[in-house]
């Protein structure tokens, strides 16, 4: 049976980039489960129809897509809606992660690269029963604070507010078999992963 690894993080230390890495260098399979959040609520989902139905159709763009940064402004100023609409999503990105770990390990073969789920709330949804080891993806806050700003195009307040609503990064370091720090530039954080996955399977390919 083949080693799974959960990547996590905080919003803006980079995990994306680590896991795009694995698979482009590694040949690693990535199970996101952001990309399968964003299939909970396309057009036509049972979990579209329940926002529409709690916030209004003005959560919905007019190509009938859920508007994103609507729903990410109202549930980060609210924890009970964030608790509501992790309630909906979660047990869909459960049910679909499950899936498509089946899917790989009946056709796997032997020392084949390990199956990287990409799972930003990996501890606060429970879900470290899937994997074998976690690397958490971290940076100092002021880092992430900036990078948050920048690609979302946030105010300090507001990306602050975002980083706020998640667990601290240094509960998921102190919970993790790797961490991996992204301070520096993409070429520092690449060589930090190709140093984290050659000694990882030098271990797994002596058992």
């Amino acid at each position: 049976m083949g080693l799974v690894i959960g990547v996590t993080g905080g919003i803006g230390t980079g995990k994306t980039t680590v896991t795009d890495f694995l698979h482009q260098r590694y040949e690693c399979k990535i199970l996101d489960a952001d990309v399968l959040a964003r299939e909970a609520v396309a057009p036509g989902s049972e979990g579209l129809d329940a926002i529409a139905r709690r916030y209004g159709l003005t959560m919905l763009r007019p190509d009938g897509t859920l508007d994103r940064s609507r729903l990410g402004r109202l549930v980060f100023d609210q924890p009970r809606e964030r608790k509501w609409l992790e309630q909906l999503i979660h047990p869909w990105v459960r049910n679909a992660l499950e899936a498509g770990m089946k899917t790989w390990r009946d056709s796997t073969v032997p020392n084949a690269p390990p199956l990287i789920l990409a799972i930003p709330l990996l501890f606060e949804a429970k879900l470290e029963y899937l994997v074998d080891e976690i690397w958490v993806v971290t940076c100092e806050e002021a880092v992430q604070r900036q990078r948050i700003m920048e690609r979302d195009s946030l105010e300090i307040a507001d990306a602050q507010r975002r980083i706020d609503a998640q667990m601290p990064l240094a509960q998921k370091c102190d919970r993790a078999n790797v961490v991996i720090q992204n301070n520096d530039s993409l070429p520092t954080l690449r060589h930090s992963v190709d140093i984290t996955y050659q000694r990882l399977r030098l271990i797994d390919q002596k058992h």
